[in-house]
């Protein structure tokens, strides 16, 4: 990385660093989908990875979809309506428990997923280009560990990560 640049990021920790680097590698990978398909599909950023996900998966739920997907349940539940709202998935109710709703692509979310995977396929394609064989099994392991640490929960199901960065100031209580 250029001098110019490092200095730029400031005197933090080196993992500090890397964290922002990838917070910018994350904005980097979402700018093909904001420029090509966000406004000529109508479609948000969390209505994108639901329909991508739900098409991989051919059935799915909402809380199914916020563990794979990392994002949050309120997040989920707001593109789910949407994307049912816009026909491009069809919500039924799980006869094995009807608390849990079903996800399916419609005809008109399968001909969007479908016209979308290229561009998802495209990005891949060019972001791994960049590495050897070696360096991208290498990249999965890392994203695959860091994925499963931010995902750790202690004995009573809270968030081991949210915990242990939760800022020393803050007061717990509603004020």
């Amino acid at each position: 990385m250029p001098a110019q640049q490092d200095s730029a990021q400031g005197s933090g920790a080196p993992g500090a660093q890397i964290l922002h680097r990838l917070l910018k590698l994350n904005n980097r990978l979402i700018a093909p989908f904001s420029t090509h398909l966000e406004h000529r599909y109508n479609i948000t950023v969390n209505e994108f990875r639901l329909l991508m996900m739900i098409g991989r998966l051919g059935t799915s739920a909402s809380h199914q979809l916020s563990e794979l997907t990392g994002v949050n349940t309120m997040s989920v539940s707001r593109a789910v309506s949407a994307l049912q709202r816009h026909g491009r998935i069809e919500v039924t109710t799980d006869p094995g428990n009807r608390r849990r709703k079903t996800l399916t692509l419609t005809p008109e979310g399968q001909r969007l997923y479908e016209t979308m995977l290229p561009t998802t396929d495209k990005v891949a394609q060019y972001l791994f280009e960049a590495l050897r064989p070696d360096e991208i099994m290498a990249f999965d392991r890392y994203v695959t560990t860091l994925t499963d640490a931010l995902e750790a929960q202690d004995e009573e199901g809270r968030s081991l990560f949210l915990e242990r960065t939760r800022p020393d100031n803050v007061d717990e209580s509603p004020d």
